[in-house]
């Protein structure tokens, strides 16, 4: 009966119970994840704090308690309150001149300062700054988050398999011993040697294979190298933040101001909706679960997140609850700037079908949305074409950039009004901070809640106060960046300054003094050969720079000569140029091109055509080529790269030329800015004008002329 050996029979049973104890091993480790998070994220918040801290000087201290023996302090190599961290208060006692009572003081206005400073610190993490505490903090999510489905399958192996696989051990141990094996009675003997054919097909069986091979794969991601964890870290970092704000949300985000404006009840009724995701294919930070649950709750609102949000994101999650809960028919109305991105969002997002509404295929592509339901994406063109059966319903429109039918005059909102009619829900979204443009908020707000917006036209005055906010919290809810991304990489701008050649400022001086002035606020850039451009050999060493710091750049102009000679010049490394000429399609497909391009590479856009619905987060570095008449267009540029998904700070570099008008208008936007932010009634602020008109340009022409023909007056008459 007996055909084996007790040494393959002991090498079996090991074998089995290797698999079980790495498994242990694993649940348990695991098991410690979230805690290590907690404290790892603990030591990078006193970490940064600890950063702060040799900043600030023990001067300092005079501040909170008068009588403290500072000069003493320092003459002991005690000089920040970084220094006064790492020294006790022993140490303290035992300088000459430091009482016991001073000592106890001393120590602890450091510590209520140290605990105010800590109190207010939000974890930032960014590819840019890798100390070893943020690449702790990475490897520990990193681990958290790729080993969670493994670890699933080991459990449920675990619970499936090891009761099974221990009794069949016992039974075979007889026949690791030819002692025991002799003295064992035959029916024992047929049992044993039963369970040892079974514990041989089971460790060749597909489930054992497989869960080996996971066993390895958490190894792996337990070891998982330092670029390979940036690397994630930069293509999926909302999955970070998402995970911090499950586990440290005090560490990650303000809380608070996710439903700040809203009143208590409003807040609490909006919280407790649930939301049945299924179908949607990427992960929502907490604020935009929150949107998603107003959206939801109130039925018709305007969302005014700041751009950079995600409010395509909300609106795509919106649809995918309502498609969960039965609905249907989903319509988007756009600009058609933003219709393809829309198109590919909903796709690349979500399970739901998108379907174009839109050029020569309009009529035939309606008919199919209405026969088979999706997400149908429009333009506020097209909606004059758009011929809806007298009983359908709409389960949700979705109208972007909603102040595009501000205007109740004009033909697309009539359009846009006529198909709201026949919407179970309506979601109006813009980036547009409406608190500043009342008269808008109530056109927008009259579509959607008629009674609210005649409940604040006689308290427009009034738009900033916490009183209006309440009133208009039913139906517009807006986040800024600043409130809910806390964790935002650093926004580094850059003055870059080029002293122009003679031949630069030959050609700009005549086009003042011609009054070609759109020629002279291309300085630099009108001349033949950009070899001989002062600004273009600075943007070229700013393209060198980014390159070996492995990041991609977006060049703006406003002028699309300029752009052009840009695209001439880079030649290979060049994406696009993104134009007003180019169709929406192809925009996106240059986009995403570019996202697929080698670290180093550039895309170029005229400023008013790159700089709107156009998402860029793979670029980190943002260079203007001149000065823009309006602010808000160079800012939605920059919001094209800094914005939520962003791993990396963003350098923004505006290119200026010495002695030009470059130079007076880089002035007077920064004066216009400064008095802006010194107002604290924004609701007054916001009716100055922040942009440059014609009538001051000219004053600024003016001033040129004089200061050139002045100039060349004195060059004459020496």
């Amino acid at each position: 009966m007996k055909n084996f050996v007790p040494e393959d029979v002991i090498d079996l049973i090991n074998q089995h119970k290797k698999v079980f104890n790495v498994s242990t091993k694993i649940i348990k480790k695991y098991g410690t994840a979230k805690l290590d998070i907690k404290k790892i994220a603990e030591s990078c918040i006193c970490f940064e704090t600890s950063k702060i801290l040799q900043t600030i000087s023990v001067d300092e201290l005079s501040n909170y308690k008068s009588g403290l023996k500072i000069k003493t302090l320092k003459d002991n190599n005690i000089n920040t309150f970084a220094d006064l961290e790492k020294v006790s208060t022993i140490t303290l006692i035992d300088i000459n001149g430091i009482s016991e009572e001073s000592a106890l003081l001393i120590k602890k206005v450091f510590n209520d300062i140290y605990q105010n400073i800590k109190k207010d610190m939000k974890l930032k993490l960014n590819a840019d700054d890798k100390n070893d505490y943020s690449t702790e903090l990475i490897k520990a999510i990193y681990i958290y988050k790729n080993n969670y489905q493994p670890i699933k399958e080991i459990k449920r192996f675990y619970s499936q398999n090891y009761n099974l696989v221990n009794g069949l051990i016992d039974t075979t141990m007889v026949m690791a011993s030819n002692v025991k094996w002799f003295f064992t009675s035959k029916a024992k003997k047929q049992t044993a040697l039963s369970a040892f054919d079974k514990l041989q097909q089971l460790i060749k069986t597909e489930t054992f294979v497989n869960i080996q091979q996971t066993q390895q794969q958490i190894e792996n991601n337990y070891n998982a190298s330092k670029y390979n964890l940036w690397a994630d870290f930069v293509e999926n970092n909302i999955e970070y933040f998402t995970t911090l704000e499950d586990i440290v949300p005090d560490l990650i985000s303000k809380t608070e101001s996710d439903i700040k404006g809203l009143p208590e009840e409003l807040a609490q009724n909006i919280s407790n909706v649930n939301l049945n995701l299924l179908g949607l294919n990427c992960t929502l930070r907490k604020y935009q679960e929150l949107g998603v649950k107003y959206i939801l709750h109130q039925k018709n609102v305007l969302l005014g997140d700041e751009m950079g949000l995600g409010k395509t994101i909300q609106a795509i999650a919106s649809m995918v609850c309502l498609k969960n809960s039965g609905e249907t028919h989903f319509l988007v109305i756009c600009p058609a700037s933003v219709l393809t991105n829309w198109q590919r969002e909903v796709e690349k997002h979500s399970d739901l079908t998108a379907i174009k509404i839109h050029g020569t295929n309009k009529i035939e592509n309606l008919n199919i949305w209405l026969q088979n339901g999706g997400v149908g994406v429009t333009t506020y063109e097209t909606t004059a074409n758009l011929r809806l059966p007298e009983d359908f319903k709409i389960s949700l429109l979705i109208v972007d950039e909603a102040h595009y039918i501000k205007n109740p005059d004009a033909k697309r909102t009539k359009n846009t009004k006529k198909i709201c009619k026949k919407c179970e829900r309506i979601l109006f979204m813009t980036g547009t901070a409406l608190e500043n443009r009342v008269d808008e908020m109530i056109s927008l707000i009259s579509i959607l809640q008629p009674q609210i917006a005649l409940s604040i036209r006689n308290i427009t005055y009034m738009a900033h106060a916490q009183k209006f906010r309440e009133k208009v919290s039913p139906v517009y809810f807006r986040r800024k960046r600043s409130d809910v991304l806390t964790e935002l990489p650093e926004l580094i701008e850059s003055e870059e300054w080029c002293e122009i050649s003679k031949e630069e400022e030959f050609l700009y001086e005549n086009a003042i003094l011609d009054k070609h002035y759109a020629n002279a606020r291309r300085v630099s850039w009108n001349v033949d050969d950009l070899n001989n451009s002062s600004k273009a050999q600075r943007l070229l060493e700013i393209l060198e720079e980014a390159e070996d710091e492995e990041r991609k750049v977006i060049v703006f102009s406003f002028f699309l000569d300029t752009i052009q000679k840009i695209a001439l010049l880079l030649q290979d490394k060049c994406y696009g140029p993104i134009t007003g000429e180019i169709p929406p399609q192809r925009r996106q497909e240059i986009i995403d091109e570019f996202d697929d391009a080698p670290d180093g590479s550039v895309l170029v856009a005229q400023i008013q055509s790159g700089g709107t619905g156009l998402n860029i987060q793979s670029a980190s570095v943002v260079v203007i080529c001149e000065p823009q008449f309006k602010p808000s267009i160079e800012n939605q540029a920059i919001s094209r790269s800094y914005r939520m998904g962003q791993a990396r700070n963003v350098l923004v570099y505006r290119l200026l030329a010495e002695d030009t008008i470059d130079e007076q208008l880089n002035k007077l936007l920064k004066d216009k800015q400064k008095v802006f932010d010194a107002f604290a009634d924004k609701s007054l602020a916001a009716q100055l004008n922040m942009e440059i008109d014609e009538s001051t340009f000219n004053n600024l022409i003016e001033e040129e002329t004089a200061r050139i023909n002045k100039k060349r007056e004195l060059m004459q008459n020496t």
